[in-house]
């Protein structure tokens, strides 16, 4: 147990000495005040950007702002909703076709937490409003929270996670 702490506290001795840089040749490295400061509007703008297309276009419009790559998953209320990047394209489609409008708005409360110069933790409250082709319309609000990564020059969705306000 003594030999695990003491491991345990060098690391860490040893992140902090570095100023929690990577090792050479990582890909993580430090970013400056400036850099965070650009980061944080870039992701803020990005999600200004989200809520204005989805709300304008509909669902499809979440197809340009998830990243197009292996990696991407999301999750929704604890499930897996779509484990890979062909999925969200299916599903935002076959979506898409039962819907009359969306108006999605982010709450006041938008965090932003710079990683690096390309990866970023967003995370927000959200109302949605959907309305459906049949039926009556759907009030959701709950929290999200995803990975953004600048990616070809634009900050896209790597991961994400909705978690909706269950009734009482």
């Amino acid at each position: 147990m003594r030999i695990c702490l003491c491991l345990v506290f060098l690391v860490v001795s040893s992140l902090c000495e570095a100023g929690g840089q990577a090792a050479p040749g990582s890909a993580a490295k430090t970013i400056t005040a400036a850099e965070t400061v650009q980061v944080d509007g870039a992701v803020r703008s990005m999600m200004a950007t989200i809520a204005g297309e989805v709300t304008h276009e509909g669902p499809i419009a979440w197809r340009r702002h998830f990243a197009d790559v292996p990696a991407f998953f999301m999750v929704d209320d604890g499930q897996m909703a779509f484990p890979d990047s062909a999925a969200a394209t299916k599903g935002i489609h076959d979506f898409a076709a039962t819907i009359r409008s969306i108006r999605l708005e982010w709450g006041s409360d938008l965090r932003v937490d710079p990683l690096t110069r390309n990866f970023a933790v967003v995370a927000a409250s959200y109302s949605e409003l959907q309305e459906p082709l049949n039926g009556k319309p759907v009030q959701e609000r709950g929290y999200f929270t995803g990975i953004a990564e600048l990616r070809d020059g634009r900050w896209l969705l790597r991961d994400a996670h909705w978690s909706s306000v269950r009734p009482k």
